[in-house]
């Protein structure tokens, strides 16, 4: 059995961008609050331990980094126990959305208190313990456009090829986590690659963040840069940024958000541009 590793904690004094001026409105599509057991416990089917990232701290990186809306992800260690979510979404009706992680079979009313929350959208993860897999992908799909949901999943973009079909037929919206989630060595000639840029092309929603997670080179992270572009240029509407605080399941060097929104000007120079991925596209998506 592997071990369940510890995680470091986010870096403690988070900080807006260097090489631009985040724009009002801006909105973080990608960040977690994690409580601690027993209140909030953690599946034993995890991939790691996180640290406490309590609601107060999320906010504060908010203010920090000049954000002016969030959307919080239901983090795959406190599987489909979304109150934590759910009561922090409740506190900051006007500034939060989130995406839950949920059996099927849910009761409608269970459903409606989610939407009535802040939910908009419902996370299939296929990558860490303590998430809902890809098998009843079209189950979910069908839930989605009952709530007026979208879907969201986490997958190694070189798993997309044998499943782009069956996601070009869902029935809702869909977006991408973290540009694929998975190595920049494999090139974006990868037929993996190939087939989430043919998908965002085709309507697909994709998250410009998770620089980290796919950067071989390490610390800034310039191997990304052209995976971003690449998908940038497929459907500039459709891309979105997050920070993926508080960076869990991370054990390289731990970068600060501003670190991650300067690359955002290497990804995506033009400033209309960038405004469209951090204002425009996520109000679109979210609800804001």
């Amino acid at each position: 059995m592997a071990e369940i590793r510890d995680c470091p904690g986010p870096a403690p004094h988070p900080r807006g961008p260097t090489r631009f001026t985040v724009p009002a409105g801006a909105v973080d599509t990608h960040a977690h609050v994690i409580g601690l057991p027993p209140d909030y416990p953690f599946v034993a089917a995890r991939s790691y331990t996180p640290p406490h990232a309590a609601a107060e701290s999320y906010l504060a990186m908010l203010d920090a980094t000049g954000m002016t809306h969030g959307v919080l992800i239901q983090v795959s260690v406190h599987g489909t126990d979304n109150r934590l979510m759910v009561e922090t979404l409740r506190a900051h009706p006007r500034r939060l959305r989130g995406i839950a992680v949920v059996p099927l079979g849910l009761p409608e009313a269970e459903l409606a208190s989610l939407k009535e929350a802040g939910v908009v959208g419902l996370r299939l993860n296929v990558l860490y313990g303590g998430g809902v897999g890809f098998e009843a992908v079209e189950a979910y799909g069908a839930l989605c456009r009952e709530m007026g949901w979208h879907l969201q999943f986490l997958i190694d973009a070189r798993s997309l090829p044998p499943l782009a079909g069956r996601l070009s037929r869902l029935p809702v919206p869909f977006c991408i986590d973290h540009m694929g989630h998975f190595p920049t060595s494999c090139g974006v000639g990868d037929e993996g690659f190939r087939t989430l840029v043919s998908l965002v092309r085709d309507g697909a929603w994709v998250k410009l963040s998770g620089a980290y997670r796919n950067s071989v080179a390490g610390p800034p992270y310039a191997d990304t840069v052209p995976f971003a572009r690449a998908l940038h240029q497929a459907a500039p509407e459709r891309c979105v940024w997050g920070s993926d605080w508080p960076h869990v399941a991370h054990w390289g060097p731990m970068m600060n958000v501003g670190d991650l929104l300067d690359l955002l000007a290497e990804w995506v120079p033009d400033e209309a541009d960038r405004h469209r991925v951090l204002v425009e596209n996520p109000a679109r998506l979210y609800g804001f």
